[in-house]
């Protein structure tokens, strides 16, 4: 089967509530990562890598920066024939409200599916971390003369409670599947063997659960069929569970790196953990590269600073004496001397000051655009295009968990979030400025 006949449909997600106030000003896809991509890069650069270049990315909330940022990255050959196109819900003569689900959001989009020379679909999400070859994907769908195929990550039973489990038969053929399992019985029902999966060529190593990654595998027409002939909302409550007992479900088994990036929690760690020198997934490959748009920065500028454990993005400023351990540092990002940043997400910013706005805005009593001198910043995500003063304190040594929106900022799983274009003056102390909820 040829890669021209699968169509990937991307699903943007929905309000991003918990990546909250990351999602404030755009969609889930469109959030920063690892200085200098965003999460909307992961899955179309496994398409690309993959061979599949025709792409829709589906989603309804703040598309806007999105939708700029796949027109100025995503150009293929004009003899190809690739494409990615954003889908954002729209009212038509048969629908006018929003995307209801997962399911929902494809079934309002079959028009684009139900085109000539389409024999599968791929479904990805848009917030995930991984590198997967989908042509080993499709080869396990042929091969099984599956209907569908889910890609399955064993994992360990205490971390089952957040994840769709799948049973699995001797031939991985898919039994049973049941959403985010709490009990041990639960658990029990749907646990796999792990002399099965050691017999797969993948090493068990105490996991005894596979979990789905989200990644779906459809003969196009069973597609069509299910979402035209039920009403059903959502992917893995709905729609598995029933085509499990009436058609042929395949599970792929997956080894490597995954991580969903659907919390301020799991993006902060995310983030850190890619920063480190034994980072659980590796930015650079050679033969499955992560893509994004070219920017044409100059090199970061770095004038006598510490760093240490840290990923640093084109065009940033560093000045003398300043610290940088276990953090990651966006693009063009200006940071003052003496500053100290530890375990922290700085997105930096979307454009440099000219003199001119500089003077403007130290007439106006306002910061520059960056982080000033003698700042302290820690364990914070600091959103892009904020204004931070000289000898502002950023930092939870009260180990709050949750605090409410302000102008400056939220606290969310014990994390500090500054969101964007937010300015806190020369002096400002975040923490005492917050009361936990």
């Amino acid at each position: 089967m040829s890669m021209r006949q699968i169509l990937t449909m991307v699903l943007g997600g929905g309000r991003g509530t918990r990546l909250f106030p990351l999602t404030k000003y755009r969609s889930k896809p469109a959030v920063p990562l690892a200085g200098k991509y965003r999460l909307i890069d992961i899955p179309l650069s496994n398409c690309i890598n993959s061979g599949l270049n025709r792409i829709y990315v589906l989603t309804q909330f703040h598309s806007v920066s999105l939708h700029r940022h796949i027109r100025r990255t995503y150009h293929f050959d004009a003899f190809d024939g690739g494409f990615v196109e954003i889908l954002a819900a729209q009212q038509t003569l048969e629908r006018s409200d929003w995307y209801q689900g997962t399911a929902d959001a494809v079934r309002q989009n079959l028009r684009y599916i139900d085109q000539p020379r389409i024999e599968h679909v791929l479904i990805l999400s848009g917030d995930q971390l991984y590198r997967m070859d989908f042509t080993a994907m499709l080869a396990t769908h042929e091969r099984s003369g599956a209907d569908v195929t889910i890609a399955a990550l064993p994992v360990e039973r205490s971390a089952v409670s957040g994840l769709g489990v799948l049973r699995i038969g001797d031939t991985g053929r898919v039994e049973g599947f049941l959403e985010k399992p709490k009990t041990d019985e639960e658990v029990a029902l749907v646990r796999t063997d792990p002399a099965w999966i050691d017999a797969q060529g993948i090493a068990s190593r105490g996991r005894d659960c596979l979990a789905s990654m989200g990644i779906y595998l459809f003969n196009r027409d069973t597609l069509v069929d299910v979402l035209t002939k039920t009403p059903y909302h959502d992917f893995g409550k709905e729609i598995f569970p029933a085509s499990i007992r009436s058609r042929h479900v395949q599970a792929y088994l997956f080894d490597g790196f995954w991580e969903d990036i659907g919390t301020i929690g799991s993006y902060y760690r995310t983030n850190l953990d890619l920063a480190r020198r034994d980072a659980p997934f590796e930015l650079a490959s050679a033969d499955a590269p992560i893509y994004s748009r070219p920017r044409f920065l100059p090199p970061s500028r770095i004038e006598g600073a510490v760093i240490h454990g840290s990923l640093i993005a084109d065009g940033c400023l560093i000045d003398e004496d300043a610290v940088i351990e276990n953090s990651v540092i966006g693009l063009r990002c200006r940071i003052g001397a003496r500053t100290v940043i530890r375990n922290s997400v700085i997105l930096g910013a979307d454009f440099y000051e000219t003199p001119a706005e500089i003077d403007a805005g130290r007439a106006a009593g306002r910061p520059r655009l960056g982080i000033g001198a003698e700042t302290l910043i820690e364990g914070a995500i600091v959103d892009k295009n904020c204004r931070i003063g000289d000898r502002v304190r950023i930092h939870n040594p009260r180990g709050v968990k949750v605090s409410p929106e302000t102008p400056h900022g939220m606290i969310c799983d014990s994390i500090v979030v500054v969101p964007k274009e937010a300015t806190l003056g020369d002096g400002s102390d975040f923490a005492a400025s917050l009361s936990p909820s």
